[in-house]
């Protein structure tokens, strides 16, 4: 298949691995003092899968991929580095982790937990941009919790 026979007509969807990948990277995360949400879309249109707050203020974007034809066909993950103090992958058990590039972090989970990899290299954002994706990472996390206890609203 052609790159542009991929992008005209990518592979099917995953999503039963994404969920269970998901679900487990963020499992990890919490477990090391992270806050997350998910699906926080960014001021370039971007949406980061997993997006995690450190009890330092610190902020990572976590990319969800479920296979390899997932990562070869998405060429937008560099844009999420400006959103962000430190960017990761995380991929299932059965991924080829050598086709990730070395200067990102990452998580190997499956949907019981995960394990960090290799940790991602930091460039810590602005004062602005980390007060602003700070108060945006709160008003994604109360207005969906909102939603849970009055689904009326």
């Amino acid at each position: 298949m052609s790159l542009a026979d991929s992008v005209l007509n990518p592979p099917p969807a995953r999503p039963d691995i994404t969920r269970a990948v998901c679900r487990g990277a963020g499992r990890h995360l919490r477990e090391r003092g992270y806050a997350i949400v998910k699906e926080m879309t960014f001021a370039n249109g971007r949406r980061g899968d997993i997006v995690a707050l450190s009890p330092s203020g610190e902020l990572l974007v976590v990319e969800v991929k479920s296979g390899i034809a997932d990562y070869r066909v998405d060429g937008k993950w560099p844009d999420y580095r400006d959103y962000c103090d430190g960017f990761l992958f995380a991929v299932a058990p059965e991924f080829p982790a050598e086709i990730l590039p070395e200067d990102v972090g990452l998580i190997v989970a499956d949907a019981y937990g995960g394990q960090l990899l290799r940790e991602p290299p930091r460039h810590p954002l602005a004062p602005a941009r980390r007060k602003a994706l700070t108060i945006a990472f709160a008003k994604l996390a109360a207005g969906r919790l909102a939603l849970l206890e009055d689904p009326g609203v």
